[in-house]
């Protein structure tokens, strides 16, 4: 059976939940974003024409466009906003895998027996703006890969249906820009031989491609013939990611202390990274050598950046260790888990700061999670009682 895969995706999906608290803002180019030294978490449309796009310098953006309005990020209502959508279609959706805080695919294979699928698609987006005000383009194909390139190609509000005998002839006039897995390194490695196109890289050998690339040239040959056979996964909300040491001898070494909370911060707050994770509270545990166990939460503006967490961790662990005796146990734990689009949080963040985490999940990522780290977390043995 011709499998049916939709791809979600709420258009310009920050400006248009702070449209709706601010109906002023309808119509003029707008940046979602943090101060002077920020980036652009989002723009509308009306800032595209000039040039301006996500993860730009909010200084660079406003050179483009002097007249945008600049509105600061409220990831707590974007939350609300993507909750809110998710449980509609996860009500009406057969299986739903929320890909983002803002993209869902769904797997309707079958539905067609009983009701046109593209029918069905259409109507489900059409609730999802009637209830929440949201405007939402969907694409309907074979595929996770194809429907999700039809999604942005469609923009804004757009909706297209792509059956297996148009995916070749919809893919290969196509920048391979457009093929997700493709970055800035990838393109200008193919551009160089002359392949700019999808149906180009689609005529590639998958071997070539392979030895060129290595073992993602595989997986890139796939994608450019229109072939992916990833299952949508089931949609299950992850709800906190936490950490705990038990201490070999009971310490009272506060430098000791403050770094084995920096270091599981840090390693923590990669995870978040890795999994697209953004997080709002922060739980500090610590046990007493007498087994008395104490917490502490501080609550702070959604992030998954080190330096930010790290700060309100030893915070709280500075208001927490108040008796003088020696501790066995410390752990960290991240709640109110919210997906976001951006490894670090765009709205309070540098782009130097930016840079920085992305150099180090990169090697982070090749080499493991321990490849690098601050200096601040790098543990130091206890002092002796």
């Amino acid at each position: 059976m011709e499998r049916s895969i939709v791809h979600m995706d709420l258009d310009t999906f920050f400006v248009s939940c702070v449209r709706l608290q601010n109906s002023d803002l309808e119509g003029i180019p707008l940046i979602v974003g943090g101060g002077d030294r920020g980036v652009v978490a989002s723009c509308s449309y009306e800032a595209r024409r000039f040039g301006v796009h996500s993860a730009m310098p909010i200084k660079m953006a406003l050179r483009l466009c002097p007249e945008a309005r600049i509105v600061k990020g409220d990831m707590e209502l974007f939350s609300r906003y993507s909750h809110t959508v998710s449980q509609i279609i996860e009500e009406k959706a057969p299986v739903m895998e929320k890909a983002s805080i803002d993209e869902f695919y769904l797997d309707i294979t079958g539905m067609d027996r009983f009701h046109g699928s593209y029918k069905w698609t259409h109507e489900l987006s059409s609730l999802v703006t009637r209830e929440t005000g949201l405007p939402i383009s969907f694409a309907l194909s074979v595929n996770k890969t194809v429907s999700k390139i039809g999604t942005g190609e469609g923009k804004p509000k757009g909706n297209l249906e792509i059956p297996q005998a148009m995916v070749q002839p919809f893919l290969n006039p196509l920048s391979i820009r457009k093929i997700p897995m493709v970055g800035n390194a990838t393109f200008t490695l193919l551009s160089r031989i002359g392949i700019r196109s999808i149906g180009t890289l689609a005529e590639m050998p998958a071997k070539v491609l392979q030895e060129m690339i290595g073992l993602n040239g595989l997986e890139l040959w796939k994608k450019a013939n229109g072939i992916d056979n990833t299952p949508v996964e089931p949609y299950r909300e992850r709800k906190s990611l936490s950490t705990e040491d038990t201490f070999h001898q009971d310490t009272t070494d506060m430098l000791f202390l403050r770094a084995i909370l920096s270091g599981m911060v840090e390693k923590l707050a990669y995870q978040l990274r890795s999994e697209g994770w953004l997080t709002s509270n922060v739980t500090v545990k610590i046990r007493y050598s007498n087994f008395d166990t104490e917490t502490r939460q501080v609550t702070l503006a959604y992030t998954s950046a080190d330096h930010t967490l790290t700060r309100a961790v030893l915070e709280a662990f500075e208001k927490l260790y108040q008796r003088r005796m020696s501790l066995r146990l410390v752990g960290v734990r991240f709640g109110r888990l919210v997906r976001g689009s951006y490894q670090i949080n765009l709205f309070e963040d540098t782009q130097e700061m930016m840079s920085l985490y992305q150099a180090m999940d990169k090697i982070k990522n090749r080499f493991g999670a321990n490849a690098v780290m601050r200096c601040s977390g790098a543990f130091v043995k206890p002092k002796m009682n």
